[in-house]
């Protein structure tokens, strides 16, 4: 796709590219397509089910799994490629813009890159040697998943990749274990360091090699999800913002558009989760 021409890149995204091949450059028209649908969650596993939509230009600090049932999406990657897919993983930290098709639907899984799941997503894109920044790679990582329609089946299929994930050090597991007790202070790599007898350079080593993050990326994740969920109880944002850890609303607002491309407020009315079972955002 690089140095394709407009109608080139039109063709290959349907129409729906922005006018350069560049993120980010063309606002969304009216009545493009909308998240909506239901929520599920459990311990390093987020997923969204149903209606999936647009989301601008961010960068998740989770690794992410579309599956689609019906419809389609295309994947722009921060250097304009544009690839269509009917399934995809996105490595955490990758930024890319989503467009949908009007009938696009199926599962959008958000695995903690910390996580079994999340690692062993992530060890397929290794296994073959693909770019971590290329959206063709996204889409070919994910061609053994395609027709996988609920989080079980995706799990399952994990479990057995074409490569094994990495094991990670002790030291990075019990950072890990601490981080929510902290989550509404500074929560400074080198407090936690302190914490599980590393210095911080070390530590934040390990979450670059293992969790493919630098540990202000994944600082950000952990609050924004402390935050979410704490929204999804029925707190305020401005008080959800603050016990995570953020200066402000505005503060939160900011860093969950950046990570799913969508406001904290458009994410909640995505979804339909009871609101004692904290689930993801779409993006």
């Amino acid at each position: 796709m690089r140095g394709a021409s407009p109608a080139a890149r039109g063709d290959r995204c349907g129409g729906r590219c922005p006018s350069d091949g560049r993120p980010g450059e063309r606002a969304a028209p009216p009545g493009t397509p909308r998240w909506l649908g239901a929520a599920s969650a459990s311990a390093g596993l987020l997923a969204f089910t149903g209606r999936i939509g647009d989301a601008a230009p961010h960068a998740h600090a989770a690794v992410q799994v579309l599956l689609l049932t019906t419809g389609s999406v295309t994947l722009i990657d921060p250097a304009g490629d544009a690839h269509e897919a009917r399934a995809a993983i996105i490595p955490a930290g990758a930024r890319h813009e989503l467009r949908a098709s009007p009938d696009a639907g199926g599962l959008a899984a958000y695995l903690d890159p910390a996580g079994c799941a999340g690692r062993a997503a992530h060890a397929r894109l290794r296994q073959e040697g693909h770019d971590p920044a290329s959206a063709r790679a996204w889409r070919d990582a994910a061609r053994t998943l395609a027709g996988i329609g609920t989080l079980t089946d995706l799990v399952a299929a994990l479990e057995t990749p074409l490569a094994a994930p990495d094991t990670l050090p002790e030291p990075l597991r019990h950072a890990l274990a601490l981080a929510p007790q902290l989550i509404d202070g500074p929560l400074l790599l080198k407090e936690l360091a302190g914490h599980v007898g590393l210095s911080a350079s070390r530590l934040g080593h390990l979450f670059a090699e293992h969790l493919h993050l630098p540990y202000p990326t994944w600082r950000r994740w952990a609050r924004l999800l402390h935050a979410l969920e704490s929204v999804r109880t029925g707190v305020s944002l401005t008080t959800a913002a603050h016990a995570a850890g953020f200066t402000d609303s505005a503060h939160l607002t900011r860093t969950c558009r950046a990570m799913f491309g969508i406001t904290p407020s458009t994410a909640l009315a995505a979804t339909r989760l009871p609101p004692d079972r904290p689930g993801p955002f779409p993006g």
